[in-house]
């Protein structure tokens, strides 16, 4: 086997070339993100909390990036066809023949209207409108729009069997009123790909948008140990940002995240926020447990 990187070196466009007597593959760079015990979180310093928690640069022109995370198998992923349609490649981690072969896809579009085609069948999405793509789908592009920028936040998940593909679009989504003005949460969720509106292995995505004036989210606090939980946060004003709470209830730290930004939240942490002003967030989550009201609230006046 022969290693080389003649394409030069950087942590988005690396890419690995293995080649033996027949074959040669090529594999995107991706970030592995891995499990972390609640004690050694503890000790970690605002550095470490971000390197390990923190997901910054999730769209690039003209790539997909990917996070790979050892939290549920979850990969979280951005994609930017800002000049050219692109291919969602297998990846190294994965040792799959195609990205989807042990796996299930949730995609959520947070830029201009554009399209996604599937083996050969093409969907539309609007604004924060979503596409499941179940486990066995071979080829999945991503295309620029005709006028803005197209940007596609997924998360994909292990999968043991094949469910449909399917858009989602807002009007589709089960849809609930939270909070109220007077706590400062008042907010809109949208459940999009949850097994109340269509069938997934374990995956389960949605958006949450903060009314104007309010700004917690996810208000009582709380952990679901049967599942992990990834966040994307957007529609964030210039100059505007979100401290992220995680960590046991008891030992709580905090993340500041700019617009288009991610944070993992495993099993074991709350997982929360408050902006200087309102904005969105889209949660995503994967593990063994897809009832979406299964949690163990952390009472607001325990929290430390």
């Amino acid at each position: 086997m022969q290693i080389s990187s003649d394409l030069g070196f950087n942590q988005s466009s690396f890419i690995i070339y293995c080649t033996t007597e027949h074959t040669i593959f090529s594999y995107p760079m991706v970030e592995s993100r891995y499990a972390i015990h609640p004690i050694d979180f503890r000790t970690y310093d605002t550095s470490r909390l971000r390197k390990s928690f923190l997901i910054e640069n999730l769209f690039k022109n003209n790539e997909i990036n990917h996070v790979y995370t050892h939290y549920d198998r979850l990969i979280v992923g951005g994609v930017n066809p800002f000049s050219k349609s692109l291919f969602l490649e297998t990846i190294s981690e994965l040792k799959a023949s195609f990205y989807l072969e042990r796996r299930e896809i949730g995609v959520i579009n947070v830029g201009a209207p554009s399209t996604i085609t599937v083996d050969g069948v093409t969907y539309t999405l609007d604004y924060k409108e979503a596409l499941y793509v179940g486990r066995g789908a071979k080829e999945i592009q991503f295309h620029p729009a005709k006028e803005g920028e197209a940007l596609f936040y997924f998360n994909s998940g292990p999968a043991h069997t094949s469910y449909p593909t399917r858009k989602i679009s807002l009007a589709e989504a089960e849809t609930a009123e939270l909070g109220s003005a007077e706590t400062c949460n008042q907010r809109t969720i949208r459940k999009l790909i949850v097994n109340s509106v269509l069938p997934t292995c374990q995956l389960q995505m949605g958006l949450t948008e903060l009314k104007s004036g309010s700004v917690w989210n996810t208000m009582p606090a709380h952990t679901h140990s049967r599942r992990m939980e990834a966040y994307f946060y957007f529609e964030i004003p210039e100059n505007q940002m979100v401290c992220h709470f995680l960590g046991e209830p008891v030992e709580t730290r905090h993340l500041w995240i700019n617009n288009n930004q991610g944070a993992l939240s495993p099993p074991w942490s709350i997982h929360c926020g408050s902006g200087t002003s309102n904005y969105s967030f889209i949660w995503g989550m994967a593990g063994e447990n897809l009832d979406y009201g299964d949690m163990d609230v952390a009472p607001t006046n325990q929290l430390m």
